[in-house]
């Protein structure tokens, strides 16, 4: 009697075979490479994102253009209580850089206070400070040196000179006498910034002599 009820109850047991085994795995494969691919995919859109953070980062703060040469002062008369009216230096693109746009300035011809006209096309935005003052925007223009090609970018291999200010005050856009007041005098330390739509702000300071010359190298 024993006999048959074992038996019976044995009878209803079914087991698991390699098939069924077989479906189960395939579907735990399935769904851990699902999650696999999209971490994965999550993973390289954070790094690519990342990766574009710091090329933005690092084109707005390398510098874009380097100083070639001397910084030059110029005045109308020569004395020690004269000023400067006008700044040229030399720039290069640094290391490589994008093409900078030096379209320049428009005059503002019916003030000729030394500064760029409001409606000109100017990307580039040059301004001067000193212990009494600071100027936006002051009106420059610039002369393509040596085998520059014929359009406004500042491009590998080429060199710009630019002159803040124009040569007569009053007149052609004014130059640094009529920009700033007080004017830049004898012993006096300035700095020039220069703004670029992308790159550093590149900024350089002088320092006028005790004794103006028509043309000085201001160290």
């Amino acid at each position: 009697m024993l006999t048959k009820l074992l038996h019976g109850i044995h009878r209803g047991e079914k087991g698991i075979t390699g098939l069924e085994t077989a479906i189960i795995l395939i579907a735990f494969v399935v769904v851990a490479a699902v999650f696999a691919y999209t971490a994965l995919s999550a993973g390289l859109f954070s790094t690519q994102k990342s990766q574009e953070a710091i090329y933005s980062a690092l084109e707005e703060t390398q510098s874009t253009m380097e100083i070639k040469g001397a910084v030059i002062g110029k005045a109308e008369t020569a004395g020690s209580d004269k000023w400067v009216t006008q700044l040229t230096f030399t720039l290069a693109n640094a290391l490589g850089g994008e093409p900078i746009d030096f379209t320049a300035p428009t005059a503002d011809t019916t003030d000729n206070d030394g500064v760029a006209d409001a409606d000109s096309d100017n990307v580039i935005v040059i301004s001067y400070i000193d212990a009494d003052q600071r100027v936006e925007d002051l009106y420059w223009s610039f002369a393509k040196l040596g085998d520059a090609d014929d359009d406004d970018l500042l491009e590998n291999d080429e060199k710009f000179q630019v002159t803040i200010g124009s040569a007569t005050a009053g007149s052609d856009g004014g130059n640094l006498e009529n920009a700033l007041e007080p004017n830049l005098l004898v012993n006096k330390k300035f700095t020039i910034e220069i703004k670029t739509p992308k790159g550093a702000v590149m900024i350089f300071e002088r320092m006028t002599p005790a004794y103006m010359d028509k043309v000085m190298n201001l160290n």
